[in-house]
């Protein structure tokens, strides 16, 4: 049987209130969001994660039980995935891993997990549907470092930029309507859809 991990991969975010400074340290370092010289970009980072950490996210986390949803939301979607590979597979294994880019788990912890479970293959899906440098181009990127310093190169393809899947609209479409729906049998005459990266 053939051992197939296919890894998701996300932003990722803070687990705590004590988390949210190096989340965001970790963010604001990576050279896809700010190109500036290491130096720099050290000092650039170290300044917004502080004055963040302190007010704006730890308002917003602090909303949300002090912690980010997504790893949560990840791994439910990593479960819900493998059942459907696994009940259809003939001849394959499939596992799902969770690789957040900016807090854990990370790519090293992954990578060493997936070699671990002795994968023959890999598949990389992102989970940001469109393509960019800040997001699956870091995710990759970083991928490849981690597999690099562990000597780990198993075959592998990437599920890439399905913005414009027809599957993936039209399950858009259902819960945006689901939610549009249940907003206006709660009262609300003319429902607000804000679309937003986060």
């Amino acid at each position: 049987m053939s051992k197939v991990a296919v890894v998701l991969f996300n932003l990722g975010g803070p687990d705590s209130r004590g988390a949210i400074k190096p989340f965001l340290m970790n963010f604001f370092m990576d050279k896809n969001i700010i190109g500036a010289p290491i130096p720099l970009r050290c000092f650039i980072a170290a300044y917004i994660s502080g004055k963040r950490s302190k007010k704006e996210a730890s308002d917003s986390y602090g909303l949300l039980g002090d912690k980010s949803p997504l790893l949560e939301n990840s791994r439910a979607q990593a479960q819900a995935l493998e059942g459907v590979l696994n009940g259809g597979a003939a001849g394959e294994i499939f596992k799902v891993f969770v690789s957040m880019r900016y807090w854990h788990p990370m790519a090293p912890q992954v990578v060493r997990e997936v070699r671990d479970w002795g994968a023959d293959q890999v598949v990389f899906l992102p989970l940001y549907p469109q393509f960019s440098t800040t997001t699956t181009w870091s995710s990759l990127e970083n991928w490849k470092k981690a597999a690099d310093i562990a000597g780990y190169h198993p075959p592998s393809s990437v599920v890439c930029c399905y913005p414009e899947n027809s599957g993936f609209v039209e399950a858009s479409v259902e819960n945006i309507v689901s939610v549009y729906r249940q907003a206006q049998a709660d009262g609300h005459e003319a429902p607000r859809v804000l679309f937003s990266a986060h």
